[in-house]
This record gives structure tokens, C-alpha cells and sequence, in this order.
């Protein structure tokens, strides 16, 4: 089952991920990070498909999806 992290202290709040997400499994918190941004945060962790659109729009890179713990890289650099 793919799985989603969120480093909230880079999160800024712009709610890219939020909108691009196609199974609408993130939403923004109610709490802030230390920038004093509200921050993306995963609420259906289950209905995760793994596709990458999160961490692909997320202008800070603050978006990691792993599986059974390998970190898949959208571009191979």
C-alpha cells in the first residue's frame, strides 16, 4: 500500500496538492507549521493509489510517496 509523508514545516499552504489529488485523500490542517501556515496533511492514508500527482505539483518538495518503503522518484536524473 503506497503511503504518503508530509514534512509540514515545508508545507507553505498553497493547496496544490489538495486540488490535484484525484482520490481527494488530502486536506489542509486545522493546526499551522513554524512558517505560520496552515499545512497539507493526509486524512484517507487507505485510498492512496500511488500515483505521484501530490508530490509532482508540490512546489517546496515537501511530498514523499513510498511503498513498502522505496521512494519512487517521478524523473529518473
Amino acid at each position: 500500500m503506497p503511503g504518503i509523508k508530509i514534512d509540514k514545516n515545508y508545507c507553505k499552504g498553497c493547496e496544490l496538492c489538495v486540488m490535484a489529488c484525484p482520490m481527494s485523500i488530502l486536506s489542509m490542517s486545522k493546526d499551522i507549521n513554524i512558517k505560520g501556515y496552515f499545512y497539507a496533511q493526509v486524512h484517507e492514508p487507505t485510498k492512496c493509489i500511488g500515483c505521484m500527482i501530490c508530490a509532482i505539483t508540490c512546489p517546496d518538495v515537501a511530498i514523499e510517496v513510498r511503498t513498502h518503503g522505496t521512494q519512487f522518484l517521478p524523473f529518473e536524473y
